[in-house]
């Protein structure tokens, strides 16, 4: 089984999947850049799942659909092109590399979720969207910092050596506040210097792992004396005792860093 991020837009990544005759494509916000990656592949598209309904997630689906015939699945309660199969945390959508489980993971938008399987890859895999990113997490668009600590939390507690598959290369904007959060984590300063040599190659510093996350990641750490000192010393309103208020000083001080 083979695992790609085909870059979009940007700095968008659509994650495929595929066992070199079948394919899953996840938030295909662009249909071009898959379907080149389809034919030079020689591949047969079998779904298509989506974490949440931002138009840059979406906005290939209908024209893969019509491409292709392949179904998708997407999180139940936002606004997705149809059709779609609607799921929700505790599904599972038996596709390639499956069953997926879906997670609920609110905070960005209020209904996005996650997929994750333990039997794609030899590791663990999450597709998390927008919900999680290496060094940090999604903006607040329509949920609460609660929500969001809670949904970090639920990934949290997956095995350490997942693979996080997010959907946007963000990663060295990130780190780079999360040294002004941590200027003595040492895990942080040795992944930057990492991260930075893969981009300079022209590389993706994606996918991360969870153990990588939980070390360096101020937004998975609300409950570090580091972090809770650095929010408390930013914002003298966070409540040092409340990860989730930790967690909104974060992510107001990110939104402006």
């Amino acid at each position: 089984m083979n695992l790609l991020p085909i870059p979009a837009f940007s700095d968008n990544y659509i994650w495929l999947l595929h066992d070199g005759k079948q394919a899953i494509v996840v938030d295909p916000g662009q249909a071009e850049p898959v379907l080149k990656v389809l034919a030079r592949l020689q591949l047969q598209l079998q779904g298509i799942l989506v974490t949440h309904h931002h138009a840059d997630h979406v906005g290939g689906v209908e024209a893969l659909r019509q491409a292709t015939g392949a179904p998708a699945w997407g999180p139940a309660y936002e606004t997705l092109p149809e059709p779609i199969t609607r799921v929700q945390g505790g599904d599972t959508v038996d596709l390639l590399g499956g069953p997926w489980q879906v997670i609920d993971v609110p905070g960005h938008t209020s209904g996005h979720i996650a997929f994750f399987s333990t039997g794609a890859l030899p590791q663990p895999v999450l597709f998390c969207g927008d919900t999680l990113f290496s060094g940090g997490c999604g903006r607040l668009f329509e949920g609460t910092p609660a929500q969001m600590q809670a949904s970090l939390d639920a990934l949290a507690a997956l095995p350490a050596s997942t693979q996080v598959c997010c959907a946007h290369e963000y990663t060295l904007s990130n780190l780079r506040f999360a040294q002004a959060v941590e200027p003595n984590n040492q895990d942080l300063a040795q992944y930057l210097e990492h991260c930075q040599s893969l981009r300079s190659q022209g590389q993706p510093t994606l996918p991360s792992t969870l153990q990588t996350e939980l070390a360096i990641n101020p937004f998975m750490r609300s409950r570090a004396a580091d972090v809770i000192s650095a929010a408390v010393k930013h914002d003298s309103q966070t409540q040092p005792q409340n990860p989730a208020s930790v967690l909104a000083t974060l992510r107001q001080w990110k939104n402006v860093f």
